[in-house]
């Protein structure tokens, strides 16, 4: 239930739904944003969400999609249903155009089906004949014109229509021509059609020179327009065949009519996908625009919004290049309603406005604009009593009328409502409104409602107690400024700061000290001091939820360096294994291409000063390869990261010949892979995604035991790390160029190029690749397909590289 009937009006919701108008190409999506409705149920607002926060990604990645020609033929095709009926020449152009466009959508959506799920599944909708857009092909051009050969009688009326122009052209010409010669008309006049027939400008002085009908008179008079006698007979013949042509087109279209009757409803149930879409790209453009997200739906009662932002005041901010004071709440089964108190003009009104609208977009399908860790619940309800409702028809007062708001809010409200109420009390005498308001709050607490209150009245303040389901909140206030912060503070009440605010405005302090007497209060500085501490306490709060976010952060870094790290060291120890095995198989290979040639030396009997120049220029050839051998980089002692040294002392060697499946490691080394495959004489291990073949008697089977670390000097290895990765963010950039790069120098690099952005937690990275024959392209998407850590790529906008850039996100 929706409660008043006026809802949408008093919440600002009138207004985002314009904005989606607005947004529509077609009166197919209008539709669908008038009958936008308010969801209870998860599951469908699950899709609904879902939905509108994918064509969100494919506006922001993707390029081409089909935005033309979103035409809604829906009344037409209903229209023809009935008897006798038949569609017109100009709807039957809208329906090639839409349908085209409706299956242009369609293909669009499911070639990128794997990216945006939830768009593809809607196809279902599309179901009509594709035949029926082959007809329309044949029957209609691009221009809008019934094609000649869209049936053979219109092909010969027009053949005949053509041949009978010419004819009639060169008669009027020759008519034309001769009255010029005799100065009967004007040297520039030119053949004109009057009630559809040729004619000729004559002076009038001159009109009866020549035998004829006049048409129609300039306005002046001075000319007249003359069908010439012999031109009659033509141009009827003229008339009489357009007239066929017009008849035969209508029997054209009154054929495809009932040829397209049997398709009607597939066609309608089309025009409703083509909406849907419009629909959702609309709500989309909005999200866009707002800034908004698809936020965590939780199943439980409770809701923790994270800087929360009124949509309308966030625009209406933006144009004048404000900022919008976010809005932080949280409400649970323990603390099911906030009382906000604070000074007038302080943001109360607004954070109610806030919840209610917010609530209220999500649960019509629309993204809201908060961050995306954000946690939203459900309501069955929302029933708000904001603003004056005085009604002069119905004979109510604005209290009453807050009454009435109330008494259907009580007897309607459960636990899955959500209730919002302005100034709660307020209209009446102070001690009865705040009895009554009282009295109505405690029943709505009784109902295990959800809601959220504004007031100024000390006794709603006070019902809040630990445990009662009911909670204070503050609207902040500078005192020494004497400015509202605009920020919400949950867990205190808040103060009107009624005194200062009128001593800012300049009342006489005299009556100032007077009321301050009057009001007999003691406690009048005590808010000022709360609010005083309550910031403070703010500070300290975010200063240490920025400790807790930095140690939490540091954590994750170290862990990745020290993956990463082990990753890269495995890797250089397993290359710099294969380059020695490789060089010895080089020498080896040398040593026997040195003794035949010496063989073949002395089977040709060579001389001996000859054998001796070989055989100096052999050894110098074995004493070089031995050189480069030597230079290939000896396999030094890994850097043992935490996590390793947790293990390391756990990894016990086991006396017996390893098997397929087993955990085996290379000797003399610590990586633990498994043993793959056993070929012969060599093993294929694998070591995560790498994989190496090496001598089977090269390997020892191992078992590892985790046990609890024990960790030296951590507090310094991490600040090591911590500053290692922070030198490297510092020197490392999200941008690179591999232009004229060979594909496997390519690839290399921008392998450790992404590893170096995983390390420095970046999160938006671009390559630029060029267009070219698309090689370079491919093959660098291929590898980002393959690293877990890549979230999404996709092309460039056409105005910053297009298909020469490929633009990265990591998770």
């Amino acid at each position: 239930m929706i409660y008043p009937n006026n809802f949408e009006d008093k919440i600002g919701f009138s207004a985002i739904k314009e904005m989606l108008r607005e947004s529509c190409l077609s009166l197919a999506g209008e539709k669908f944003v008038e009958n936008i409705k308010f969801i209870s149920h998860s599951e469908v607002l699950e899709t609904r969400l879902q939905q509108t926060n994918e064509f969100r990604q494919l506006i922001l990645m993707e390029t081409g999609f089909p935005a033309v020609n979103f035409f809604d033929l829906t009344d037409v095709l209903l229209f023809l249903k009935t008897k006798g009926s038949s569609i017109s020449q100009e709807e039957l152009f809208d329906l090639k155009l839409s349908l085209k466009a409706i299956i242009a959508v369609k293909i669009y959506l499911y070639k990128k089906r794997e990216n945006y799920p939830s768009l593809s599944e809607l196809e279902y909708q599309v179901i009509f004949d594709i035949e029926i857009i082959e007809k329309l092909e044949s029957i209609i051009d691009d221009k809008a014109r019934i094609k000649d050969n869209a049936s053979p009688a219109l092909f010969e009326i027009r053949n005949k229509i053509n041949t009978l122009s010419r004819s009639l052209r060169n008669k009027i010409h020759q008519s034309l021509q001769y009255a010029k010669k005799q100065g009967w008309t004007r040297d520039d006049a030119e053949i004109t059609i009057r009630n559809g027939r040729a004619v000729i400008p004559m002076l009038a002085s001159d009109k009866r020179k020549i035998k004829g009908f006049v048409h129609d008179e300039s306005r002046t008079g001075q000319i007249v327009y003359l069908e010439p006698i012999e031109l009659f007979d033509t141009n009827n013949e003229l008339r009489e065949l357009e007239l066929a042509e017009k008849l035969e087109i209508n029997k054209i279209l009154l054929q495809f009519t009932e040829a397209l009757k049997p398709s009607i409803d597939d066609l309608v149930l089309a025009y409703r996908y083509l909406g849907m879409i419009d629909f959702i790209r609309a709500k989309a453009k909005l999200a866009l625009k707002l800034e908004a997200v698809k936020p965590i739906l939780n199943k439980t009662d409770d809701f923790q919004w994270r800087e929360a932002r009124h949509p309308l005041l966030y625009l209406a901010h933006k144009k004048k290049n404000k900022k919008v004071v976010p809005l932080n709440i949280s409400l649970s089964k323990e603390k099911r309603i906030l009382i906000i108190s604070g000074p007038n003009a302080g943001g109360k009104s607004v954070c109610l406005k806030t919840v209610g609208l917010l609530q209220y977009m999500l649960q019509c399908g629309l993204l809201v604009p908060m961050r995306e860790n954000s946690e939203m619940r459900l309501f069955n309800d929302i029933f708000i009593d904001i603003g004056d409702e005085q009604s002069i028809e119905n004979d109510l007062s604005t209290y009453s009328s807050h009454l009435l708001n109330i008494k259907n809010l009580v007897n309607n409200a459960a636990s899955k409502s959500l209730f919002l109420i302005d100034e709660f009390g307020t209209g009446t005498e102070p001690a009865i409104g705040g009895a009554i308001a009282e009295a109505s709050l405690e029943q709505l607490n009784y109902k295990k409602a959800f809601g959220v209150v504004t007031t100024h009245y000390s006794n709603l303040k006070a019902m809040a107690k630990e445990g009662n389901g009911i909670v204070n909140a503050a609207m902040l206030f500078d005192t020494k400024e004497l400015l509202p912060l605009y920020r919400l503070k949950i867990g205190t009440p808040g103060s009107s700061f009624a005194f200062e605010i009128a001593r800012k405005i300049g009342l006489d302090e005299q009556i100032l000290n007077r009321a301050r007497k009057k009001s007999g209060r003691k406690e009048i500085n005590l808010d000022q001091r709360l609010q005083e501490v309550e910031l403070e306490k703010e500070r300290i709060d975010k200063k240490q939820e920025e400790l807790v976010f930095t140690d939490n952060a540091l954590k994750e870094l170290v862990d990745k360096y020290e993956a990463l790290n082990s990753k890269l060291q495995d890797e250089k120890q397993i290359i710099i294994h294969k380059a020695k095995a490789e060089a010895k198989e080089i020498l080896k290979g040398a040593n026997r291409l040195i003794e035949r040639s010496v063989r073949e030396i002395k089977e040709s009997q060579a001389e001996k000063e000859a054998v001796k120049s070989i055989r100096k220029k052999v050894e110098e050839t074995k004493q070089d390869i031995e050189k480069s051998l030597k230079q290939v980089p000896k396999e030094k002692p890994r850097i043992i990261s935490t996590k390793e040294k947790k293990q390391q002392a756990n990894i016990s060697v086991i006396k017996e010949k390893p098997i397929v499946g087993d955990e085996v490691r290379i000797i003399g080394q610590e990586s633990v892979g498994i043993l793959e495959e056993i070929k012969g004489k060599n093993a294929l291990v694998s070591f995560d995604s790498l994989r190496i073949s090496v001598g089977y008697n090269k390997i020892e089977k191992v078992k590892v035991k985790v046990k609890k670390a024990q960790s030296k000097s951590q507090s310094q290895y991490h600040n090591s790390i911590l500053k290692e990765i922070h030198d490297r963010s510092i020197n490392f950039s999200p941008n690179i160029d591999i232009r004229g790069q060979r594909a496997e120098e390519a690839v290399s690099f921008v392998k450790q190029w992404v590893d170096e952005a995983i390390l420095v937690s970046s999160k938006n990275l671009e390559i630029l690749h060029g267009t070219g024959n698309g090689i370079l392209r491919s093959i660098i998407r291929d590898y980002l397909s393959s690293v877990p850590e890549v979230k999404s790529f996709a092309d460039a906008h056409i105005d910053f590289g297009g298909a020469g850039k490929t633009i990265i996100k990591l998770k």
